[in-house]
């Protein structure tokens, strides 16, 4: 379609009008910055002001938009008439059709799912999945039918069960986002209703009032006492007030917020306002944001990396083995292909195929576990990788506090000293006196709380806030104190509300009962005192001295410095000799239980930040309050970040503990650098503000009751009850299964190597097979099976919590590792061994033979499997059956055994004869070596531990706090 446009240049700013060929309406669009389409379509001349006609393509692309800084410095009536819109109006709906075909509809372009087919092959990327079924495709060629179908039958259970944990993940993230309001009060063709969201357009005017969230950008050209959160911006706490006028940047906040501009996702406290259209979508400031969240690509896991280290290491291990046994076979003068069928088939049988099983298993119980803990993981490395976090960058407002604020001090003008509990806008808490109770001062108070609670025009509904944060926090207290429908008491005569020039709100009221009228009064203590003349005092009425005045300013200006709102209380019948009743320290204070994780977290060798938008005074007094170190060197804000390179800024990263008035830009520098310095961060935040950073961070972590939608969409972890001290549960997690996956493998590896070893050793030294072939397949099945699985359940141990974050530079199988693998390992061999050459003293392999040699092999592996628990705690420490799961399989292994052995049918399958029981009893106690070789093995590495670490602290060298279970072995 042609359009024929004419271009208008104003003092070198270009503006677009576009004639529709079809109807011959006009309508302007701004080609300045981040136009799209027209932008690259249409040349600027230098400073001029004539008129050109250019004829160009409509390809689907437009600029009518008009960006917030332009908007917020053009009057709104030049940016209605730039948008061709008149506000008391509104657009009609069909020129509303005719723009939306232009600009599209007011939502982001998000990546369009993968069908469930393509999703489901995905799970079959990983390396050493890839290894697996290429060990599956060599088994298959070489006619080894039953190792290909347990292998590949490995693999489909690893895809399915994460293909099915996605799909859980996927279903609860849209559950989350349909909690999103999706409706707004827009006007056109004169009539005033609601419509979606997402079809608003730039032009179109929308009403806004208590409550609403603002569905796009909008410059405001009506405000009425309007005050918007921009928390999820800017991390302030208190809500930015809004105007028509023309304005800059404002001075509250660092992320270019503008007082005439309302942007979309933030929230109406109080108020009403009117606004155009002037950005939509991916074109608001929202959508910025949220480009710039998709262009950040985040990083692997280090579980993942392991694993991908685990899978080259073993197959180079594959090929290395399959040329030793060629040439000591050629040694032995061996036929070629024969020797070629023997080392690729221990090639294969080397790749364990139960370990994807058990890590992807492990992982799904992490997730399970941490839902019941409030936490929604979206991928399932993610829980793991919890454990590896170094750093945890973290939000303020929203994260470490609940973003609401709370009266947290009372001063009354007797010098009474009060301290109120509780958290936010609920009524659960109560006022504590420092000086105890006494009828005086709580008569005082009581006072004071009903004043601030009549002059007053916040609402708490449900335990959500209907007004401004200030006055719900002194209305809470006033609840939390037992005053309920103070206001009924009065009847409302006048009202000045508040104003930044007198930095007061006063009420006139009659009292419903005596007829009293009196000017009640609130604001900041400087302004109140200088409409006071009096000051309460027991009851009792007293002139306001020089001296007074002081000790209340002092005492203001002390809870000043501690991060506390003060507001000063007045009332009486004259606003101009009013006596002074208090003060009232209002604060968004920490949540409960924030100071104790953080100490936990530093005290297991995690450092936390504070990254937020807010004042220095506020983030320090918070980052105090929560237990983080403030001194100089520690505290920097945005603009010093600006100041500084790369090669600065990575020199004081790791010791700061407090960043303030940052933007989102500071916020993934911040990151970023922690990252150059090889720590793991985890990120969390709740506003628009924080999704950059969040998809950059390693394990970016998002409210779910506060956190904003595209918040939880660019996180790896979602805090359903928005509480910090859910992370240090997930960070245990984390280590526990780590932990368990360790434990596994040291499981995996030594069954490995027995297998691998007495096939390897019969054959190359002329030797019968110990086992025939069905026999390695159930022990494959077995030993891979159940009780492998359970390993992987083990329950979270105490001293594994308290564990500085593993070193994500180590791999998964370490040297200490191979150490106790090689020790189970050479116990297990020389049983078996033993076992088969005893009983084959004639020379002839018997059914007894295999039989014996069966059940020893099968024996080892249990009592294997009850020490691979944990490398260092004994057995008995931890409890035979506080891993119910491995209790239940090694019975069930048992019986399996116990079948084999003395069922007729299985007898003929698997080639064994029934044992006596004396049999028995020798198996059980030579097996049983296993177990007590490894017990001893962790006393002795115990008492190394221990004598090392006494060595150190006498050495005054660093000194690491043995476990609970060395103290016990040194006691």
């Amino acid at each position: 379609m042609s359009m024929k446009i004419s271009a208008r240049f104003q003092r070198g700013n270009p503006y677009i009008v576009y004639e529709k060929m079809q109807n011959g309406h006009a309508a302007t669009l701004n080609i300045g910055e981040g136009t799209g389409l027209l932008s690259s379509s249409v040349s600027t001349p230098e400073k001029t002001t004539s008129e050109q006609q250019i004829t160009i393509s409509d390809t689907g692309g437009s600029g009518m938009w008009v960006s917030g800084r332009e908007g917020g410095g053009l009057p709104w009536e030049e940016v209605a008439r730039l948008l061709l819109t008149d506000p008391n109006v509104g657009l009609p709906p069909r020129e509303v059709i005719t723009r939306r075909q232009l600009v599209g509809y007011n939502e982001f372009s998000e990546t369009e799912d993968d069908p469930m087919w393509k999703k489901y092959l995905g799970q079959f990327k990983e390396p050493l999945i890839l290894l697996l079924l290429a060990s599956s495709f060599v088994s298959l060629c070489m006619g080894q039918f039953d190792d290909a179908v347990v292998i590949t039958l490995a693999i489909v259970i690893v895809a399915t069960v994460a293909f099915t944990q996605e799909l859980r993940t996927d279903k609860a993230l849209e559950e989350l986002k349909k909690q999103v309001p999706a409706t707004c009060m827009c006007l056109r063709d004169g009539n005033l209703r609601e419509y979606q969201a997402r079809e608003l357009v730039p032009g179109d005017i929308v009403h806004l009032s208590i409550g609403d969230r603002v569905p796009a950008d909008l410059r405001l050209f009506e405000s009425a006492d309007l005050s918007i959160d921009e928390s999820s911006f800017t991390g302030e706490t208190e809500p930015a007030p809004k105007f028509s006028n023309i304005t800059g940047t404002s001075t509250y906040s660092t992320s270019g917020s503008m007082g005439n501009l309302a942007y979309m996702g933030t929230f109406v406290r109080t108020g009403r306002g009117k606004g155009i259209v002037i950005s939509t979508g991916e074109k608001s400031q929202f959508g910025e944001l949220f480009r710039m969240m998709q262009e950040e690509e985040a990083p692997r896991t280090p579980l993942q990396k392991n694993m991908d280290e685990l899978a080259k290491k073993l197959s180079i291990f594959s090929f290395c083995f399959i040329g030793v046994v060629f040439i000591l076979g050629l040694y032995q003068s061996i036929p070629i292909h024969k020797i070629f069928n023997i080392a690729v088939s221990l090639a294969v049988a080397a790749i364990p195929e139960g370990l994807p099983i058990v890590v992807t298993m492990t992982l799904c119980l992490g997730i399970r576990r941490m839902a019941k803990r409030s936490a929604l993981v979206k991928g399932l490395h993610t829980v793991e990788t919890l454990g590896c976090v170094t750093t945890v960058c973290s939000d303020k407002t929203g994260t470490l506090t609940k973003n609401e604020m709370t009266v947290t001090s009372i001063v009354t003008s007797e010098g009474d000293e009060c301290h109120v509990t509780g958290v936010g806008y609920s009524t659960d808490g109560e006022v504590v006196f420092e000086s105890g109770y006494s009828e005086l001062a709580n008569e005082a108070v009581t006072k004071l709380l009903e004043t601030g609670a009549v002059c007053n025009n916040a609402q708490i509904v449900g335990g959500q806030l209907l007004g401004q944060p200030t006055e719900g926090a002194i209305l809470a207290a006033a609840l939390k104190h037992g005053i309920f429908n103070a206001r009924d008491k009065y009847q409302r005569l006048e009202e000045f509300p508040f104003k930044s020039e007198t930095k007061t709100m006063s009420l006139k009221v009659r009292n419903k009962k005596t007829g009293e009228v009196e000017w009640l009064v609130k604001g900041s203590v400087e302004a109140v005192l200088r409409m006071c003349s009096h000051y309460h005092q027991n009851m009792a009425i007293l002139p306001l001295s020089q001296e007074k005045q002081h000790q209340i300013l002092s005492s203001s200006l002390e809870r000043g410095r501690l991060g506390l709102r003060v507001i000063g209380i007045a009332r009486g019948a004259s606003s101009s000799e009013l006596s002074y009743m208090g003060m009232l320290g209002i604060m968004d204070p920490p949540r409960e239980g924030a100071r104790s994780s953080v100490t936990t977290l530093q005290s297991t060798g995690v450092n936390v930040k504070m990254v937020t938008g807010d004042a220095q005074e506020t983030a320090c007094a918070i980052a105090q309050a929560v237990g983080l170190r403030v001194r100089p060197g520690t505290v920097f804000s945005g603009d010093q970040l600006d100041s500084m390179d790369e090669r600065m800024l990575l020199g004081l990263v790791q010791d700061a503990t407090v960043f303030y008035r940052v933007s989102p830009r500071h916020k993934v520098r911040i990151v970023k650098a922690l990252q150059e310095c090889s720590e793991i961060v985890g990120m969390t935040g709740d506003g628009v503000n924080d999704v950059v950073a969040l998809k950059r961070a390693n394990i970016g972590i998002s409210m779910g009751k506060m956190g904003t939608a595209v918040s939880k969409e660019a996180a790896d972890m979602i805090l359903n009850d928005d509480d910090f001290t859910t992370i240090l549960s997930a960070i245990e997690e984390g280590k526990c299964i780590f932990h368990n996956i360790t434990n596994f493998v040291q499981f995996q590896v030594s069954t490995s190597l027995v297998a691998l070893s007495l096939i390897a050793l019969s054959t190359l030294l002329g030797l019968p097979s110990p086992l025939n072939p069905m026999q390695i397949l159930l022990i494959n099945v077995i030993m891979d099976g159940p009780p492998a699985l359970t390993l992987g359940m083990e329950p979270i141990d105490d001293d594994v919590k308290v564990q500085p974050p593993r070193d994500t530079k180590k791999d998964l199988i370490t040297k200490k590792l191979i150490r106790n693998c090689i020790i189970s390992a050479s116990v297990i061999i020389c049983g078996t061994l033993w076992v088969f050459r005893s009983e084959m003293m004639d020379g002839v392999v018997t059914a007894r033979d295999t039989t014996m040699t069966f059940a020893c092999f099968v024996m080892y592996d249990m009592f294997n499997a009850m020490s691979c628990r944990s490398d260092s705690k004994s057995v008995l420490e931890i409890g035979i059956t506080s891993n119910w799961y491995l209790f239940v399989a090694l019975t069930a292994t048992f019986v399996c055994l116990m079948g084999v052995v003395y069922l007729p049918f299985l007898q003929w399958v698997f080639q064994t004869e029934s044992i006596y029981l004396i049999d028995w009893l020798y198996l059980t106690c030579l097996t049983s070596t296993v177990l007590i070789v490894s017990e001893l093995r962790k006393f002795f590495d115990r008492r190394l531990e221990y004598s090392s670490a006494v060595i150190s602290s006498r050495g005054f060298l660093s000194f690491k706090k043995p476990s609970k279970s060395l103290w016990m072995d040194a006691v």
